[in-house]
């Protein structure tokens, strides 16, 4: 009886170690986006130490984590979000505000994309665009919207 208890055990254990090795779609996008968000936390990191170079890397890294989890999850605002920010950082200002977009598309009051966004026009030039941005925030009662409008501000234009 022992060695059929045993045999059942081992048998479990077995296939559940299987099974957390095992390599789902659903893990690996996880797995890509959570990678990602690391290496850009480790890249504003970098950027407060004005190690830009070192940043931009990182930043680059993360974007290609970025692409394989949007590859398996293209309905995921975050995502978007993540690669306009990502884009965005090294300079890739079209690319970062088609991402911002495509992110708006799925969810219009996503406050990272439209703070994001916002500061991508301000970078840009285009500050109604970014007061627009702001407008949309404006209700949501969050750090988004402080951190936009102080952007905003600092640049020495009128906030509505």
């Amino acid at each position: 009886m022992k060695k059929i208890v045993y045999i059942i055990f081992i048998s479990l254990i077995s296939q559940h170690a299987y099974s957390a090795g095992s390599d789902s779609s659903d893990d690996s996008k996880l797995n890509y986006y959570d990678d990602a968000k690391k290496l850009v936390k480790r890249a504003g990191k970098l950027e407060k130490k004005e190690k830009t170079d070192k940043a931009k890397k990182l930043y680059s890294q993360a974007f290609k984590k970025l692409e394989k989890a949007y590859s398996s999850d293209k309905k995921n605002p975050d995502i978007l979000n993540y690669m306009g920010y990502t884009s965005r950082k090294i300079g890739n200002f079209e690319q970062a505000e088609k991402f911002y977009l495509t992110g708006l598309s799925l969810k219009p009051d996503h406050n990272g994309i439209n703070e994001y966004l916002g500061e991508l026009y301000v970078q840009t030039n285009r500050i109604d665009k970014a007061n627009e941005r702001l407008d949309v925030l404006k209700n949501c009662n969050c750090e988004e919207y402080k951190e936009l409008e102080l952007i905003i501000k600092t640049r020495g234009v009128k906030v509505y």
